[in-house]
């Protein structure tokens, strides 16, 4: 892998942003994240609700987001209630500009090598 320069993406990072675009890669967990968006401290029963699958399936989905960073649990009672956290979303979104900027300065050396 290439040493870093000041404006790309760290190996932590790097490996942050593949751990959250692994676990957004399948469109149920999308839908979760979605839903955890606009109602926070849901239980999984609640999420299940909406989907076609098992509660245990979205418990699955919900752990997998867990290890991406991308929720957290609590207990309230007998509940698990599941909360969507942004930072891992925000960090990878950064990895982009990161490397969407390192692309755009490469085409602009280009572009000027081209023009000589």
């Amino acid at each position: 892998m290439a040493t870093p320069t000041p404006h790309s993406p760290t190996p932590a990072t790097d490996a942050q942003a593949g751990a959250v675009f692994a676990a957004l890669a399948d469109p149920t967990r999308r839908h979760l994240v979605e839903a955890l968006a606009a109602s926070p401290g849901a239980t999984a029963t609640g999420l299940a609700a909406g989907l076609p699958i098992s509660r245990q399936a979205v418990a699955k989905h919900l752990a997998t987001l867990g290890e991406a960073g991308l929720v957290s649990r609590r207990r309230s009672g007998r509940e698990t209630r599941f909360e969507l956290e942004p930072r891992p979303l925000t960090d990878a979104a950064a990895w982009i500009a990161a490397v969407g900027g390192e692309w755009d300065r490469r085409l602009e050396r280009l572009r000027g090598m081209l023009e000589r």
